[in-house]
């Protein structure tokens, strides 16, 4: 059973609909205090990063995050979900992650001149498979998946990043440290290879 954390903000109903599409068993947890209960969740997340560090904090999921986590269990943050799991985000100002995966969420490099890109990144891109991580196990050689962001997480150790997509420079799209997960793109929104993904999350 995944724990789909409800803290106020995040992409619930795209989530549960794709956790429906592979038939996961899932709840929608607002209540903190269940959250241990479950052998894994998913934390997801859209907007800005210190409102939704706020909103986690608020709704009193911070500590019991972070409890689940220390108790070795199978964590996915997406999206902005997967960004708070960093120490911190440089988005409209400075705040504090949850500092499960070291490093520090900035803005995608804009470049200059020709090399000028777009922010938001929106779209489509190629998955560049950095590491074996359990949750890019049996994707297509040839992968992508829909991404809508302009901050990534910059990791302090390379090692934790599963996935790369280039965007004028090389992107985290993914990362993972023991029993901690994350995904910059949407999963629910990335067809069969999203699906895929979380089929292998929740088999973990």
């Amino acid at each position: 059973m995944i724990a789909v954390i409800n803290y106020g903000i995040g992409n619930l109903r795209s989530v549960t609909n794709a956790l429906e599409a592979i038939d996961a068993g899932f709840e929608l947890v607002d209540d903190p205090a269940r959250l241990l209960a479950f052998p894994k969740a998913i934390l997801p997340g859209v907007g800005a990063f210190g409102a939704c560090m706020a909103s986690l904090v608020g709704h009193g999921f911070h500590k019991p995050v972070l409890a689940h986590a220390a108790a070795g269990k199978p964590l996915l943050g997406i999206c902005v979900g997967m960004q708070m799991l960093a120490d911190r985000g440089t988005e409209f100002g400075d705040h504090a992650g949850l500092g499960l995966v070291p490093g520090t969420v900035v803005q995608i490099p804009r470049g200059q001149g020709e090399k000028a890109i777009r922010l938001p990144h929106i779209g489509w891109n190629p998955l560049l498979v950095a590491k074996d991580c359990p949750l890019m196990r049996g994707l297509p050689a040839e992968t992508s998946a829909y991404f809508v962001h302009s901050f990534h997480l910059a990791a302090a150790d390379s090692a934790d990043v599963s996935a790369t997509v280039e965007y004028g420079s090389a992107v985290t799209a993914a990362v993972s440290r023991r029993n901690v997960f994350g995904v910059q793109f949407h999963p629910e929104k990335s067809q069969m290879v999203g699906l895929k993904i979380l089929e292998n999350f929740a088999a973990l």
